[in-house]
């Protein structure tokens, strides 16, 4: 039978329940990915949840199948193709004036971290202000894969540039050994959505109990990451086990500014806890760059309710009866 995923014509990030409904992983031997005969479109969360499948099962063992439409040349753009031994219909040279791409890559190691960002950061021709928090987004995706996946192929990760829109979107994918093992030893969460939960929570890291992390592992990427994408009325979603959390868009009929909580069910989000076990980790999210947003007050309010869930966790734990 094979593992199964189709690309269909709603591939952005607020429909990524429905591509999970269209994934199966029941036989982890070989891959079959098919797309939207006429008109196909995919998040770079999709596409890199495909490439890390097809490395995991040997470039041999997956391919694409079925009609291939002119729209998926943007994913022959991105490299998609370079992991299935199926050839890519399309020639070097097609362009598409809408985007930019920023190929699937696979990093192992900080070196090959930072040059997937050097090589990506210039395309985008964006401020300092702009480009320090796209680094920022792809280094902590990345080092929360490196130091707790375990997955042998590393992270695999892409990004695109939409032009019109003004919004970079990412995807960051592992097979590692997924949210709830990774958090096991320290926080024993009972199933994979508790699992997904705590690792959304600020201060909460998989190597340690002590609230707000160690020095060098705070337990906030994925935090301040979500966070961001709320700030900036983007989506968010994580994919773990049989969980997936999806942040929803903050409403941009009401002009405030959206509130950050350190609890991720507070926020506006839908959840699904019966979708293909996937034993790895897969990421995706949308950062609106219009320069309207403030990014230097974004950071701050991250930064202060952080500060507040570890003082409020702290405050819990001193008030637990204590059994001699």
């Amino acid at each position: 039978m094979g593992m199964k995923i189709h690309l269909s014509n709603r591939g952005n990030l607020g429909n990524f329940s429905n591509f999970l409904d269209m994934v199966d992983l029941s036989s982890p031997k070989t891959l079959e990915v098919s797309m939207h005969p006429t008109w196909t479109n995919a998040h770079p969360a999709a596409l890199t949840f495909c490439a890390a499948l097809a490395l995991e099962t040997g470039k041999d063992n997956a391919r694409i199948v079925g009609p291939i439409p002119p729209t998926a040349a943007s994913f022959a753009r991105m490299g998609l193709f370079n992991f299935f031994s199926t050839p890519s219909p399309f020639t070097e040279d097609t362009r598409e004036e809408s985007g930019i791409y920023i190929p699937i890559s696979v990093i192992n190691s900080q070196a090959d971290q930072s040059r997937f960002i050097s090589d990506m950061v210039p395309l985008l021709h964006l401020p300092e202000d702009k480009s320090t928090v796209i680094k920022y987004v792809i280094g902590e995706l990345v080092r929360n894969v490196l130091e707790h996946s375990r997955s042998p192929e590393g992270a695999i990760v892409a990004a695109r540039y939409y032009k019109q829109s003004n919004r970079i979107s990412i995807g960051i994918c592992d097979t590692g050994i997924g949210i709830w093992k990774s958090m096991q030893s320290t926080w024993n969460p009972k199933t994979d959505l508790e699992a997904v939960k705590l690792a959304l929570m600020p201060g909460i890291t998989g190597t340690t109990r002590k609230e707000g992390g160690t020095e060098d592992n705070a337990g906030a990427g994925l935090f301040f990451i979500k966070s961001i994408a709320k700030i900036t009325r983007s989506y968010f979603v994580i994919y773990s086990g049989k969980a997936e959390y999806s942040l929803l868009k903050h409403d941009k009929r009401v002009k405030t500014y959206p509130r950050l909580y350190a609890d991720p069910f507070r926020d506006r989000h839908s959840v699904e806890e019966n979708v293909a076990d996937f034993k790895g980790t897969l990421v995706g999210v949308d950062i609106s760059l219009d320069n309207n947003e403030a990014f230097d007050a974004l950071l701050s309010s991250i930064g202060e309710v952080y500060d507040e869930a570890i003082r409020e966790r702290k405050r819990a734990k001193f008030k637990e009866p204590k059994f001699i």
